[in-house]
């Protein structure tokens, strides 16, 4: 058990080496086989890949460990097994595969050379991670162990220097460890983005029992940063939890994570435990005054509850509806004590400023927003996945550079930042700088990290109806404005996308969503209107379009599609015969093909297929 910075100082001298070697730091010629055992990766059967290799390893008698890790980020290239100290990274790896892998790579010293990456821009395959254009202009803070480390061996994240923030926390004041948290700039990940030092001073001013939670539960569609974060580097939170603990004078924490994510529990409970196991959680911690403990409440997956005062209500086992603001969980939050509540990306980069200090963090990113941010990269976009960049990068650099740009070939239309309480922004935007401010100027908003690439096939119109409809689901209906207010406006967009509405109807959709932003209680309503407000400031056009000329020019919105028909731009590829599945489309190879309506039943193949967007709707 460590009870001192010296036993804690030994137990990091004998695993440092080791995940030093494993991250390209040092070269001891030991080698090493991780595995992406992400939730992602999994469900690609990455788990037995990993038993796969260790039997063949076993058959061989060859001395290398092989070891499941937490996410790699490059989620669209996954299962990802990767070759250290070599960084030979081997992507789309089947279960088959494993023991050529083994054979090839690690008894005859020969690069398998069919699962290496291939650089879509030159061709040429690559054997490095760190030649992976994906992996440029990245920055990794909380992502820093993910895929790195065994996320169920407390002895590993200590070889990273774990617990040392905590142990170096315990040797100043709780002021001097805010002021530290304070001077860093950081700002709340969970898309409020409120100064988390300034939030600590808060509960610290109040005396009494008091709490530490942390919020984890991630509801926007396509965000998966914090379920990645606890699957990869469960200890992490652990220790900035202990360091907030001892900060504001909180002696236990709460967790709320929802059961969707039963990986993220698992591996948080195995940490959890290993912890108390090393005295780093319990009674007199590394021997000093301060005790602190800590469990897990599961949430039933209710958006709402990523709301603090709903998150609060949800842990004292009531439904988990939002309560009127002030009083603030600062001075008065779960069973009526100052409760501090951060999301797991900004506990994640707690101990590290503690380490490396206040300044070291402020050096990244902007003056006002400093430090990285993950975002989890979808939609439209070829290289899917967790990224971790410098506050200030640009969009362009994300979807272009790091994303690799649109799929198929397609053009560029949209990202949505923020997820359904953020907004859109377009192609005129791609230079602007992601920050907190700066988003939320342009009209949507940092939010917890989700962002989605649209490209020409997708219609906004449909976008914002979809994002309502998710809100309309998961509004807890307590106040009328939301309960009423968001399905009213699902209301109107529907009728929009079925050729109902008129002008007149998109004056008072604008009006309502002002007055659901506006008198909504908390967070979800407030921001609900976001994706609509934003799709009519950018893409007004479209809707006019929908409603005047009853037309989807994407082709996405059934209810005004009567026909498809292919225009001049038809290059006579066959593509759309050949794959219609009622023959319906007559013509011969490199000359105009020609739609037989009678026999078309509007399923959109020929659509989604044309190369050349040769064939529209009307």
């Amino acid at each position: 058990m460590i009870k001192s910075k010296a036993e804690l100082m030994k137990k990091y001298q004998q695993t440092k080496d080791k995940i030093e070697n494993r991250k390209g730091k040092i070269d001891l010629k030991k080698r090493e086989v991780l595995v992406c055992t992400g939730t992602g990766c999994m469900s690609s059967k990455s788990k037995k890949i990993v038993a796969n290799l260790e039997e063949a390893i076993a058959e061989l008698n060859l001395d290398v460990e092989v070891h499941g890790t937490g996410c790699l980020g490059f989620c669209e290239k996954g299962p990802i097994v990767k070759i250290m100290p070599d960084d030979t990274f081997y992507s789309q790896v089947k279960v088959s595969e494993a023991k050529e892998i083994v054979t090839e790579h690690l008894l005859n010293n020969r690069i398998y050379t069919k699962k290496l990456y291939v650089n879509p821009l030159t061709k040429q395959k690559v054997e490095k991670t760190k030649d992976i254009p994906f992996y440029d202009n990245q920055v990794r803070i909380a992502l820093r162990n993910c895929g790195f480390i065994n996320a169920e061996s407390i002895d590993e994240y200590i070889g990273t220097k774990g617990y040392q923030a905590l142990e170096l926390s315990l040797t100043k004041s709780p002021d001097e460890v805010i002021e530290v948290v304070k001077a860093s700039g950081l700002r709340g990940r969970g898309g409020g983005g409120f100064p988390t030092g300034l939030k600590w001073s808060f509960a610290k001013n109040n005396t009494g029992q008091k709490y530490i939670l942390c919020n984890a539960d991630e509801g926007d569609p396509g965000a998966f940063m914090d379920r990645s974060i606890l699957e990869g580097d469960p200890h992490a939170i652990i220790e900035a939890m202990a360091i907030g603990g001892y900060a504001i004078g909180a002696n236990y924490g709460y967790v709320y994570v929802r059961a969707e994510y039963p990986h993220a529990v698992e591996r948080l409970n195995i940490a959890i435990e290993q912890a108390r196991a090393e005295g780093l959680l319990g009674e007199n911690i590394f021997g000093t005054e301060f005790s602190y403990d800590m469990e897990i409440r599961l949430g039933a997956g209710a958006f709402v509850c990523g709301e603090e005062t709903a998150l609060i209500a949800s842990i004292e086992g009531d439904r988990g509806m939002p309560k009127t603001k002030p009083p603030f969980p600062a001075n008065k939050g779960l069973w009526d004590a100052p409760t501090i509540i951060n999301n797991v990306e900004t506990y994640a980069v707690i101990p590290q400023i503690i380490l490396n200090g206040a300044e070291w963090f402020k050096k990244i990113g902007t003056e006002k927003s400093s430090g990285t941010k993950v975002f989890a990269l979808g939609g439209k976009v070829k290289n899917t996945g967790l990224i971790e960049v410098p506050m200030g990068i640009t969009l362009r650099k994300i979807i272009e550079e790091i994303g690799g740009g649109v799929t198929k070939g397609r053009e560029f239309k949209a990202v949505l930042t923020g997820g359904p309480s953020g907004g859109c922004l377009t192609k005129d935007h791609l230079d602007e700088i992601v920050d907190f401010d700066r988003l939320t100027e342009l009209g949507s908003m940092m939010g917890s990290g989700g962002m989605i690439v649209l490209d020409d096939f997708n219609c906004m119109v449909d976008i914002a109806k979809f994002y309502m409809d998710f809100i309309v689901d998961e509004s807890c209906g307590k106040c009328t404005p939301c309960r009423e207010g968001t399905a009213a406006i699902h209301k109107m967009l529907a009728d929009i996308t079925d050729g109902k509405a008129t002008i007149a109807d998109l004056v008072e959709l604008e009006k309502l969503c002002k007055m659901v932003k506006s008198t909504s209680l908390c967070g979800l309503g407030q921001t609900a209107p976001n994706p609509v407000l934003s799709t009519l400031r950018y893409f007004k056009d479209e809707y006019l379009e929908h409603i005047e000329e009853k037309r989807c020019a994407a082709g996405v919105c059934d209810g005004l599609i009567s026909e498809l028909f292919i225009t001049d731009k038809c290059i006579g590829c066959t593509l759309c015969a050949k794959n219609c599945p009622v023959s319906c489309i007559a013509g011969e190879r490199k000359e105009l093909h020609v739609i037989e309506k009678d026999k078309c039943i509007l399923c959109k193949d020929c659509f989604t297929r044309c190369p050349v967007g040769a064939i529209i709707t009307r």
